[in-house]
């Protein structure tokens, strides 16, 4: 292959230029060897000649458009720099990444814009990758680093150079970040953060603003990143290089000082920094060059926050804080001491300089001295020593010099602090080191610093390219192919120029120890050593003090003015020693005596600086330092910094480098934008372009062999392909292709190609695609041709037939229509003419007509008009007439009225008169009082009206109730609705009534404001106080009215409001809660996991077993969930929680607190003084009619009468609830009063309907015949009834022995009640809550005595109480065994008679003998019965009287507060109070009685219903089992030996199973812990379950609460710890997911609530709780559920993580659509892969689903929880897919996007088959469903539109990315244009309101988990217990 067939027209080329440094052109001509060639430029169009000098030399050929873009710089074809130019430009701006690949390096350029590509989930999506499988990024370099260092052990640099703003600070921190966030340590040291924490620290101190960046690091550093044996971080170490300690003193325009600084002014005004006396940075002398204090969109006071919490974090105390500050605030004023110039050649300080004074305090340190030893210096001779006054030029030197001494020291001592802080005790095995240095610099001016700068980067440059070289060579070795040397760039000569012996740096150091050493004597050695001998230094033409070196990226040359005294680094002894002797401690330290460098390691790496003593001559450059008689030579700083660069570079040899290069797009600091004469001279100067020409030299494209052949296959024949030997094939196309063997080499697994061979290859491959796609064009369109022109033929031979037919038919037509024509004429010709002679004679007749008309119609208006004018001379007439009489009557009316004005005016003068006197005024006032207590009588007679009237229907009601008795229920339903519509209609009377009232009330206020207006001018200041009063009622009224008004419609709304708001929060709070308990289960692992390490660590022994206290936990976490009303309820102490199961108190609400002084004011300034004393009046009714309602009340407790329930109320309790707010915050005390009594009368009322239907459950009663009304009377019928069905023969009576069993069950939970209660409420020996007052009616030790007497009774009472139940138990089994049949009798004693067995009535004897033995047995229960009520009334009569005397105390108590606090204001103000505090305290006691008298009724009517029901029951049941015993006496004919057993089959279980309670541990052991799932599959689904709600049942039977709390306690922890220490076994975590399922629906649907009960038979609804509300834990369950959920999906998701992304994604269903296209170093790790495994990897996917779905099938998972699962997982699996995706430029491209939409298809199908289609998990897969038909979607600027609608499940972001990374992968298709991705951005900004920037999706979101109730139909008594359970132990009752 020749140029000639590379450089042909049409090829594309780069031409160099001027400003934009390279243009694309196109070649207009051949070239074949002329100099000169035509090209047209791409970007104008414009054609010219190119000159071409040298043949060797041809242009630059371009890349073809498929790999512009690329991840990796090496996969280009051609490798040179105007193709890596433009691929990064093009990536930059069209794309916006700012990361790129080349070979080994990542190139990073600043953006200059905060980017969302740094978050903690991408942190995720990159950890465990390969590092060429996701899109370029630092993320990966660190991932890769990683990987290295873990699994092969060995150490790991990553290298961050480039030039000041590249953004090497922000990438170093990004790295790091990286390696804290996945070598987080799981113990509480928290290293990582620390050493995050560094960052704003070393930010503060070390960085500052210069031109380029505003945060710009001014030293280099080194981090190395300790890891232990697991790959957690332990600790860090840092090294410091080269800090800038000129910037101290000095700073060029538009820059900053270090960034410290300005935090100390922007803080100035905090207390703590006051005594510093901080100015603002403008007054600083050290702040104020650069004149650009502040940096945009940066706060320096919150910054220094941050630096002041990272020093707390790293363990620096805030005293050293303090005294850093402290520090640094004195040299900014040491900055400000102004030395001036004395007489002589000497300078002096003033001696009012504040600045000095400031300084010295600062430091403690002495003033005299300092400024003594800042205008002299010591001169120490052999016999004397010398004191010589400083020159000010002298003098500003030292001062400057000091400053940045003290400042480099402070800066080296926070280094080693930060390095103590980061150090950790444990061994580091590896680390990986972040190197954060400076890149090439090269100024106008450059100076030592650029020196040290430049050496640095010469340093790392040699190890980069011996790096970039060894890894070529390796790669060559690998694939063992034949390669020659490769030429590189060695830069080992420029380096010896530098630091070999006679180097530039020996003659420094050599020119620094010369007494009289100058910068120009050290230059002319340079030029004499080195000039003409060493080809990399050079000497300028016009300057004797510069000189040149050629460095590797450029040629730079170096002023060397101020290079010895920066090289000596000189401070004065005398300065240093006053330092020494400061008095505060820190400054003492930072000065003392150090070891010098040479002879030990430096502290912290640091290139730090030492004072010198001055020479013995007083020459400037002593460099000597004095310690007794002998004198230590002390190192310079660039002996310093070749000494730490040589350290540094022996630690990168010794680990595997990673480099990162920062580029810097522009000098304006603008976002994306991209100037290509910078970023060119950054990449020939970070060694970027060295990379590409090394991989250039050598073979850069590599391609394996499946990916080639599929690639190029195109390219060979059908003899060449040997589909065996893939390899064999690929040689027999190139060795035909490619003539020159050179150009390739076959290796082991690659294909190795020289630079544009694979160009060429394209080429080749598109020409053949070319010519393949002509010659189906050329068959096609001839097959189209010839088929066109048959159809021609055809169609002609058709037109000529039907053509010669038309003819014909038109020539026989035409004959038929010429006869036909004649006819025609014939006829039209008569008709002609007999139409006009009618037509004349039609017109003659209408032209008569018309003639008559016109002469008739001028008569008729004629007489018309005489007629009207007649009429209107009428009108008229009659018109004047009237005008004239109306005139008249109005001059009398105004003669009248003017008469009578006159005379009123006369009456009103008098009356003004009259109106003026005092008299009147009395006489007014005094009418006006007199009519409103008139009113208020009227008022008050008519409520004694009122009253009576009451009283007399209390009368009738009472007769009527007599009478309705009779009737029957129908008319007695009907009569009492009629009631009730009467009370509702008195009720709307008595409105009625009151807003009369109120109108009246209304009418005297507006007359009173009359009297008030007409007296303002006498009575002035009573006028302005009644004018308050009455603007205050007025205000009152109106809100009243309007409260009035829109109370309903405000109410409702808030409550339609209300409910909406708690349905939205509902669903966002229960994944909420959810959430939290996942979080929860995570940290209760965490704590097991220390507590079981701890338990190991303190035990000497070994593992001992403790107690556990998990149970504990366990049911706090699962109560995060409860409502306000339970959070009250813990947050209350420790005596008034709910202390067991089943015994949580209720306690009332306390009463409203006594209002203070000015409270109530405030509240009574809406009120009319003036009524207050006729309220006082009615505060006497309201008082009585209190009392009489404790009375009746009292009555109801007494006689036991239950009230009425709430549907029978008259007011609702939601009206009562609403009423009661209103009495709390009404304004106005006459409403109060008002609506308090209503409630009075409303309470009555209510009472006698209660009344009433206690009297219709009596009659119904008598009905039924029998009475209960109290549980004594029903307990005493029941034991009646069983002495009447004694006398009958024997029967085995179960239930009657069950309900005694209950009873006494009860009367003993009664007795532990009250026990409990009475420790409890009154808490005697914790020393009670009593008031002071209730105290001084106690004596506590009596009263404790007597709890301990009746505590030690109740315990005897209810032993015997147990004693006398399992006596019961024994009679009744003894019963059981020795009941036997007539004919077992007659079989056994009398020959098989049965006749003889009863003939001398010997039954009837033992049957009496029996009854008497259960009479004996009940007389002993009465009498303990007795004797317990007796206790129990005695103590609850002893706590009522304890209770009443406390209550009484403390009203004294409130009484005697409220008296104090009354006597201390005004008279009005006392009433008010007393009035408010009634009303206040009447309101609660009324609330309170009405809340006890609701509890009491409801408990009563619960306790009938349950009575009556087990009455029922038991008499229907006696009655049926004994006429069923007397009926088989005489038919059984069994043998005795079978009695038993016939019993025992015919018994009826009750769905219970009893459990000894030391068997429980067993239960839990061998039901949960050792039940394994194979065993479970053959068993009932859901048997444990069942097991253990029949275990609960029989607890809840026995009412047993200790026994039930532990068996659901111990259920709990068992689940838990059985799914934590199998959490890999999936079958048995979604065995005990279906089985908490299960026994959270059984615990619902037997819970005897009606909303569970809707699908149960008769036979569940027996089997409910009886006793027990398991509520509560039905919410433990449900909350275990969700834990062991969220634990089986983690399980899934971490089995199916490595498979989404290669059946998704990767997965090539349809063979043969997608090619791959060139790839670099990067992304080869893929291609390795076996083509088996990634055509399986759908399959493993869809395999692994299957399972699942068999496994929860297996276990009868509910099938709604089912598509929960499989939502969730889908979910994963689009969120993964479309992650990867994302952030994967080889995906993007269309033959992908059909791939991954039919792998889609595939799991849709999937759901389909399964049936779970509906469960939502296709919905969660439409973002990537979306992205992939992106993919495929034409883009142009027509299908804007579609696209916005078609991606509506994708975020801008997401739609923007897929755009910019869509890549051709052949040269048909189209690059999407940047304009067209600009439209999609708008379009997507108008139709989105809400902008979502998130890229990446929540891998880690999860849905809300739900368990719809699923009742079971099994009963519980139709459950047997296998024996392979083990649970012999357990018995069914």
């Amino acid at each position: 292959m020749t140029s000639a067939d590379l450089y042909v027209q049409g090829a594309r080329i780069w031409v160099p230029d001027a400003e934009n440094v390279w243009l694309g052109a196109e070649l207009l001509e051949n070239y074949t060897g002329q100099k000169k060639i035509k090209i047209q430029l791409e970007d104008n169009g414009e054609e010219r000649e190119f000159e071409i000098k040298d043949k060797k030399r041809l242009p630059h050929l371009r890349n073809p458009e498929i790999l512009i873009g690329e991840n990796d710089l090496t996969s280009l074809s051609y490798l040179n720099e105007p193709e890596v130019l433009y691929n990064l430009k093009v990536r930059f701006l069209e794309s916006n990444c700012i990361y790129t690949y080349c070979g080994i390096v990542l190139v990073a350029i600043n953006p200059y814009e905060q980017l969302p590509i740094y978050g903690n989930e991408l942190i995720q999506m990159y950890s465990g990758q390969d590092m060429g499988t996701m899109d370029p990024h630092i993320f990966a370099v660190a991932e890769e680093a990683f990987k290295l260092m873990s699994r092969f052990d060995k150490n790991q640099s990553i290298i961050v150079s480039g030039e000041s703003g590249a953004g090497k600070t922000v990438s170093a921190k990004y790295a790091m970040r990286y390696f804290a966030m996945v070598g987080g340590s799981q113990k509480e040291t928290q290293v990582e953060q620390k050493v995050l924490a560094s960052n704003p620290i070393m930010e503060a101190i070390g960085n500052a603003k210069t031109t380029r960046n505003d945060n710009s690091s001014r030293f280099g550093k080194y981090i190395e990143i300790s890891f232990n044996k697991n790959n957690e971080i332990i600790g860090a170490h840092m090294r410091t290089y080269l800090l800038e300690k000129s910037r101290v003193v000095y700073q060029a325009a538009e820059e900053r000082n270090y960034h410290i600084f300005y935090q100390l002014c922007a803080s100035k005004d905090l207390p703590e920094f006051k005594k510093y006396c901080l100015l603002s940075p403008d007054d600083f002398y050290y702040t104020s060059h650069g004149q650009a204090p502040e940096i945009d969109g940066v706060d320096d006071g919150e910054d220094l926050v941050s630096v002041r919490e990272a020093f707390t974090m790293l363990g620096i105390s805030e005293k050293d804080q303090m005294m850093i500050f402290q520090i640094q605030s004195a040299v900014l004023h040491f900055g400000n001491v102004k030395i001036r110039e004395a007489d002589g050649e000497s300078s002096e300080i003033k001696k009012d300089d504040k600045h000095l004074t400031i300084m010295c305090k600062l430091l403690g340190i002495e003033e005299s001295q300092m400024r003594m030893w800042l205008c002299n210096k010591k001169i120490v001779t052999v016999g004397e020593v010398l004191t010589k006054p400083l020159t000010l030029t002298q003098a500003s030197f030292a001062q400057d010099a000091l400053a940045k001494h003290i400042y480099a020291q402070i800066f080296d001592w926070i280094v080693e602090k930060i390095n103590k802080a980061l150090q950790s005790g444990a061994k580091s095995t590896k680390f990986i080191g972040v190197l954060d240095i400076y890149g090439f610099e090269t100024f106008e001016i450059n100076s030592f610093e650029q020196f040290c700068i430049n050496y640095a980067n010469e340093k790392l440059q040699q190890i980069f390219n011996m790096h970039v070289f060894k890894l070529e060579q390796e790669e060559y070795v690998r694939e063992a192919i034949e390669w020659s040397f490769i030429d590189f760039y060695d830069n080992q000569p420029c380096i010896d120029l530098i630091e070999s012996k006679l180097g530039i740096l020996d003659l420094l150091d050599e020119e620094c120890k010369m007494p009289k050493g100058s910068d120009e004597n050290w230059c002319q050695k340079l030029y004499d050593k080195h000039l003409g001998k060493a080809k990399h230094f050079e000497k300028p033409r016009m300057s004797r003090s510069a000189f040149i070196i050629n460095h590797f990226a450029d040629r730079v040359e170096y002023q060397a003015d101020g290079f010895l005294e920066k090289n000596r680094d000189t401070v004065l002894e005398e300065n240093i020693n006053i330092l020494r002797a400061s008095e505060f401690e820190l400054v003492a330290e930072l000065f003392e005596e150090k070891v010098d460098p040479n002879e030990k390691k430096s502290r912290a790496g640091s290139a730090t600086t030492h004072p010198l003593r001055q020479a013995p001559k007083g020459g400037r450059g002593s460099n000597k330092k004095t310690v007794g008689s002998q004198q230590v030579q002390k190192a310079t700083v660039g002996d310093q910094f070749r000494e730490s660069l040589h350290k540094l570079m022996e630690t990168l040899n010794a680990t595997t480098p990673h480099y990162i290069r920062c580029i810097k797009p522009n000098d304006t600091k603008e976002a994306f934008i991209f100037e290509p004469k910078r970023a060119v001279e950054q990449l020939r100067a970070c060694g970027v372009l060295e990379t590409i020409r090394i991989s250039a030299a050598g073979y850069p494209s590599r391609w394996t062999y499946p990916e080639f052949f599929q690639r190029y296959r195109v390219l060979a024949g059908s003899k060449d392909i040997n589909r065996s030997d893939q390899r064999k094939t690929c040689e027999n196309v190139l060795t035909k292709v490619i003539q020159d063997p050179d150009k390739y080499r076959f290796g082991k697994t690659k294909i190795f190609f020289r630079a544009g061979q694979v160009a060429y290859l394209e080429k080749l491959r598109s020409d053949k695609l070319k010519a393949c796609g002509i010659m189906i064009q050329k068959h096609v369109k001839g097959w189209l041709a010839r088929r066109r022109y048959q159809r021609i033929i055809k169609s002609i031979t058709l037109l000529q037939k039907y053509g010669r037919g038309l003819l014909a038919r038109r020539h026989a037509k035409f004959l038929r229509e010429t006869f036909a024509a004649t006819r025609i004429q014939k006829h039209w010709k008569g008709y002609k003419a007999r139409s006009h002679y009618i037509k004349v004679r039609k017109a003659t007749v209408i032209i008569q007509s018309a003639i008559r008309g016109f002469f008739g119609r001028i008569l008729f208006k004629k007489e018309l008009h005489e007629h009207r004018a007649i009429t209107i001379q009428k009108l008229v007439r009659s018109w004047l007439a009237r005008k004239r009489y109306k005139r008249v009557m109005r001059g009398i009316v105004l003669l009248q009225s003017h008469f009578r004005r006159r005379r009123a005016k006369k009456e009103l003068k008098q009356l003004k008169i009259e109106a003026k006197s005092v008299e009147h005024i009395k006489n007014v006032n005094k009418g006006l009082e007199n009519k409103i207590i008139q009113l208020q009588q009227k008022l008050d007679a008519k409520n004694k009206e009122g009253m009576t009237i009451k009283e007399q229907e209390v009368y009738i009601k009472q007769l009527k109730t007599e009478m309705e008795k009779l009737r029957s229920s129908s008319e007695e339903a009907k009569k009492s609705s009629n009631k009730i519509t009467d009370l509702i209609q008195q009720i709307k009377d008595l409105q009625e009534e009151l807003s009369k009232e109120r109108e009246e009330k209304q009418v005297l206020i507006s007359e009173k404001e009359e009297l008030v207006k007409e007296h303002t001018q006498v009575l002035s200041k009573m006028a302005e106080e009644k004018c308050k009063l009455k603007e205050e009622l007025e205000e009152a009224n109106l809100k009243l009215q309007q409260q009035e008004t829109s109370t309903d419609d405000v109410l409702k709304r808030k409550l339609e409001e209300a409910t909406q708001q708690l349905q939205a929060e509902f669903d966002s709070e229960r994944g909420h809660h959810q959430r939290l308990v996942k979080e929860h289960a995570r940290l209760q692992q965490r704590f097991e996991n220390l507590q079981s390490e701890m338990q190991m660590v303190t035990s000497p022994h070994g593992h001992k077993r403790t107690p556990s206290d998990i149970s504990a936990i366990s049911l706090e976490s699962y109560t995060s969930s409860a409502s306000p009303d339970e959070v009250k309820y813990e947050e209350e102490g420790p005596e008034d929680k709910d202390q067991g199961y089943g015994t949580k108190k209720k306690k009332k609400a306390p009463a409203p607190p006594v209002p203070t002084a000015s409270a109530m004011e405030k509240e009574m300034k809406d009120v009319d003084v003036g009524l207050i004393l006729r309220l006082q009046n009615k505060m006497k009714e309201i008082e009585q009619q209190k009392t009489k309602l404790e009375e009746r009340l009292r009555q109801y407790e007494d006689e036991g009468h239950p009230q009425t329930g709430n549907s029978d109320a008259v007011i609702s309790n939601s009206a009562f609830d609403a009423l009661k707010q209103q009495l709390v915050n009404a304004d106005d005390v006459q409403l109060v009063i008002k609506l308090q009594k209503r409630v009075a009368e409303l309470e009555m009322t209510k009472s006698k309907l209660a009344d009433e239907l206690d009297e219709r459950d009596d009659e119904d009663e008598e009905k039924s015949g029998f009475k209960i009304t109290t549980p004594e009377y029903a307990y005493n019928n029941l034991k009646r009834m069983n002495g009447h069905v004694d006398k009958e023969p024997p029967y085995d009576n179960k239930e009657e022995m069950q309900e005694l069993q209950n009873e006494n069950d009860k009367l003993k939970r009664e007795v532990n009640k009250l026990m409990k209660s009475i420790s409890e409420n009154v808490s005697f020996e914790k020393g009670g809550t009593n008031s002071p007052a209730g105290k001084e009616f106690m004596d506590a030790k009596k009263i404790e005595d007597q709890v301990k007497v009746f505590r030690d009774q109740f315990t005897a009472m209810a032993d015997e109480l147990d004693r006398r139940r399992e006596e019961c138990l024994q009679l009744r089994a003894m019963l059981a065994e020795k009941s036997i049949t007539t004919h077992a009798i007659a079989k056994e004693s009398y020959g098989g008679n049965d006749d003889l067995v009863n003939e001398d009535n010997e039954l009837a004897l033992a049957y009496r003998t029996q009854k008497e033995l259960n009479r004996l047995l009940e007389n002993q229960l009465q009498k303990t019965e007795k004797d317990i009520k007796k206790k129990e009334e005695k103590l609850k009569r002893e706590i009522k009287e304890l209770k009443t005397e406390n209550e009484a105390a403390q009203k004294i108590i409130n009484q005697f507060n409220s008296i104090t606090r009354n006597l201390q204001l005004g008279p009005e103000a006392k009433i008010e109070a007393t009035m408010q505090h009634e009303i206040t305290r009447l309101t609660s006691e009324n609330l309170d009685l009405r809340e006890k008298a609701d509890k009491q009724a409801d408990q009563i009517r619960k306790m009938k219903k349950m009575l009556k029901v087990y009455a029922k029951k038991l008499k229907d049941g006696d009655v049926a089992e004994i006429e069923a015993e007397l009926e088989k006496d005489d038919k059984q004919k069994k043998t005795e030996d079978n009695v038993a057993t016939v019993k025992h089959l015919d018994r009826t279980y009750m769905g219970m199973l009893e459990y000894k309670k030391e068997d429980e541990g067993r239960l839990i052991k061998c039901l949960i812990m050792d039940l394994k799932p194979k065993v479970a599959q053959g068993l009932l689904p859901g048997l444990p379950a069942y097991i253990l709600f029949m275990c609960v049942r029989h607890t809840d039977y026995i009412n047993d609460d200790e026994k039930v709390r532990t068996l659901l306690t111990n259920t709990i922890n068992g689940i838990k710890k059985c799914v934590k220490k199998h959490n890999k076994e999936l079958e048995r975590v979604i065995l005990w997911l279906a089985n908490t399922c299960r026994l959270l629906h059984t615990l619902k649907q037997y819970s005897g609530e009606k909303t569970f009960q809707s699908e149960n038979t008769s036979r569940q609804n027996e089997h409910c709780l009886r006793n027990f509300d398991l509520s509560e834990y039905r919410q433990v369950f449900s909350d275990l559920a969700v834990w062991i959920f969220q634990t089986m999906i983690k399980y899934m998701e971490e089995v199916i993580q490595p498979m989404v992304v290669p059946a998704v994604l990767e997965h090539e269903a349809i063979a043969g659509l997608s090619a791959s296209k060139p790839s670099g170093m990067r992304g080869r790790s893929s291609s390795t892969q076996d083509e088996d495994v990634r055509e399986l990897s759908l399959d493993t996917l869809m395999k692994s689903l299957n399972k699942y779905n068999q496994v929860l099938s297996q276990h009868a998972v509910d099938p709604e929880l089912v598509k929960q699962v499989f939502r969730q997982l889908y979910y994963y699996i689009g969120s993964n897919a479309l992650n990867n995706l994302l952030l994967r430029k080889d995906m993007c491209n269309w033959s992908k996007g059909m791939q991954i939409r039919y792998n889609l298809s595939h799991l849709e199908q999937w759901l389909r088959d399964n049936k779970l289609n509906e469960s939502g998990a296709q919905s969660t897969l439409e973002p990537i469903t979306q992205a992939s038909q992106l993919l495929q979607a034409r883009k142009s600027e027509a299908d804007v539109d579609s696209i916005c609608e078609m991606c509506s499940k994708l975020t801008t972001a997401q739609i923007v990315k897929i755009l910019n990374l869509y890549t051709p992968v052949d040269e048909f298709e189209e690059r999407v244009p940047i304009s067209f991705i600009r439209k999609i951005q708008e379009r997507l900004k108008s139709t989105k309101k809400e902008e979502d920037n998130t890229l990446l999706i929540d891998t880690k979101y999860s849905f809300p988990v739900t368990f719809p109730f699923n009742p079971s139909s099994l009963t519980l008594d139709s459950i047997d217990v296998p024996e392979a359970l083990h649970l012999d132990f357990l018995t069914r009752v």
